[in-house]
This record gives C-alpha cells, structure tokens and sequence, in this order.
C-alpha cells in the first residue's frame, strides 16, 4: 500500500510518485515536439501500469499540445473504467505573450472541457514571465478556486521571490499555495541553494519536481552507450549535460546509483528518484514521464524502495557539484 502525502497545506493527497504527461502531446506544438506522438493504446498503457502500481494523481497542461495531452489523458482514464474522484488531475495555464490574468479565468472552461469529465484538483501558472502581474494572477486563481472551478492553485519554475509573493497574495484571498513545480534532480539541485526549497518548506508549499530524471540521463543508459541520445527526437542531443565532458562529470554519480541499486534489486533511476522523495521528507513529489509500459511500472516500482541514511548521505555527496 502506498503511503499518501498531503499536497500543501489542502486536504488532497498524493502518491509520493506522479505521472508527468508531457508525452501525451501527440507531437504537437513547441512543447509536444519534444517528444514523439504515442498512439492512443500506447497512452492507454501507460496510465493503466501507473494506476496499478499505485499513482493517483496525474500531471498535465494547456500548452502541451495545445490541449491534446488534456484530451489523451482524460480519454485513457475512462477507458480505464475510472471516475471523477478516483484521481487527482492537476493542469497549467500557460501565459503567452501579452496574455492578460483574465485569461485565466476565460480559458478555464476549455481546460475543464478537454479534461472532462475529470476536474481540476491542481491549476498552476505554468511559467513566471507574463505580461500580468503576480498578484493579478493569484486574483483570478482564487476567483476561480471561489467559484468552485478549481480546487487548488499551484505556480510552475517561481523563484522564492515569486513564490512568496503568490503566496501572500492568495492568502489575502483565505486560499493556499500549494505547490511549485520546478526542474528537480540528482543532476539539478539549484533550488537547494537558490531559497525556493528553504522557502517551500516554511511555507508549506509541495515541491512538484518536474524532469527528476534529468530527462533520462540518471538511468545511465546513455552513460552505457552515448550513441543512443543521437537517434533520440527533440533537443535533448545538444543538451551539454549529453555531451562528452557533461557525461564524464556525472559519471561518479551514476555509477553510485548503479551500486545502490544493485543491492536493492532496483534500478539507478528508481534509486534517483527515490532520493527525491525521500531526502526532504514529505516536501517533494515527483512526477517522471513515460513513453512506454515498462518506464511507468519501473516508476511506480520506486514507491516499494526505501534506502537507509547511509544511501541517502553517499547519494547526496556526490550530487553537491549539481546544487
């Protein structure tokens, strides 16, 4: 049985191990182009091996497909035989260019219908650099939250200044941050050092780290073989951390996960993943994507995984380089 955590300071609660559904973009826009467009059984599959493993809440956005990842989610859910209620559905609004905090509110009926017949337990603001200001967002997230359309609100990529700032304007309002969803690893621990954790933690604001497998280089398959990254869709080949010199600072790292992971039956990335959720207590959530059924059961495997302090202390020292 999984052990729920509570979402900040709401009364929902969460498997320790989400599902990130960028994928499900079906290779459309900006943001789907990342990744390659997955046949809708394929999806379906995907979020079955993350139900039975024991995943309840799921993680998507607007700007993901411009909807598209909403609709596959929502799709695969019923045809899975769950229920609004069964689920925790968290989505982003996304602030184009010049788009006005209004928006938030004119949009929220397109997001509730591509998600239908789920609702919106979690809506964040998807990245900090809009044309409205912090306080007119958190305005319109809290009329919405009043208006019974969402249920909490949550912000994406927000420095401490930004996230304290949100936070203080909803609370004006009687309604809580509850989360940041911010780029998290082993490989990318700046929040660690720039305040955002510190000010998460005081706060009690849920850390929802996004990418917490630094997009696949923790498995250490590409450590195995570099080639493979070239044959890979999306930018990530021009990344540095894929490149030559990058892999070699990782490299201690990675093979330390493979050692741990040797002696727990487990895999580097459920070890890496398993750090996340473990090292700050019940602060971080993390929300790893899958393209295949065998990632998504390997993610939900990282739930049955407890490493002792020693694993956690060795795992930390040799990601100090990365904070």
């Amino acid at each position: 049985m999984v052990k729920l955590r509570r979402l900040g300071r709401s009364d929902i609660e969460l498997s320790p191990v989400g599902l990130g559904c960028w994928q499900f973009s079906e290779g459309f826009g900006l943001a789907g182009g990342f990744w390659e467009a997955l046949p809708a059984d394929t999806v379906q599959e995907i979020v079955d091996a993350s139900l039975g493993g024991g995943i309840n809440w799921f993680d998507t956005a607007e700007a993901y497909g411009n909807g598209r990842s909403e609709k596959a989610l929502s799709a695969a859910l019923m045809r899975l035989g769950r229920k609004p209620g069964d689920v925790v559905v968290a989505t982003k609004w996304f602030p184009y260019p010049f788009r006005p905090a209004s928006s938030i509110v004119k949009t929220i009926d397109e997001r509730l219908s591509c998600l239908s017949p789920f609702p919106i337990e979690l809506h964040q603001i998807h990245q900090p650099f809009a044309f409205a200001t912090v306080k007119a967002q958190a305005e319109a997230m809290a009329d919405l939250v009043q208006a019974g359309k969402i249920k909490t609100v949550g912000v994406s990529n927000y420095s401490e200044k930004r996230m304290r700032a949100a936070h203080a304007a909803l609370a004006s309002r009687g309604v809580p941050l509850v989360s940041n969803q911010m780029q998290y690893s082993l490989l990318d621990r700046r929040i660690e050092s720039n305040g955002v954790m510190a000010a998460a933690k005081e706060l009690g604001i849920t850390i929802i780290a996004y990418s917490p497998l630094a997009q696949g280089l923790l498995s250490g398959k590409f450590h195995e073989d570099p080639s493979l990254i070239k044959s890979r869709v999306g930018p990530r080949k021009f990344l540095p951390a894929f490149r030559a010199k990058g892999m070699e600072r990782s490299r201690p790292l990675i093979e330390e996960l493979r050692k741990i992971a040797a002696a727990h039956g487990a895999t580097p990335s459920q070890v890496a993943l398993s750090w996340l959720i473990q090292f700050h207590g019940d602060t971080v959530v993390v929300i790893p994507g899958a393209t295949k059924r065998r990632h998504a059961e390997e993610n939900v495997g990282t739930m049955q995984l407890t490493l002792s302090q020693d694993e956690l202390r060795r795992i930390d020292e040799l990601s100090q380089p990365f904070r």
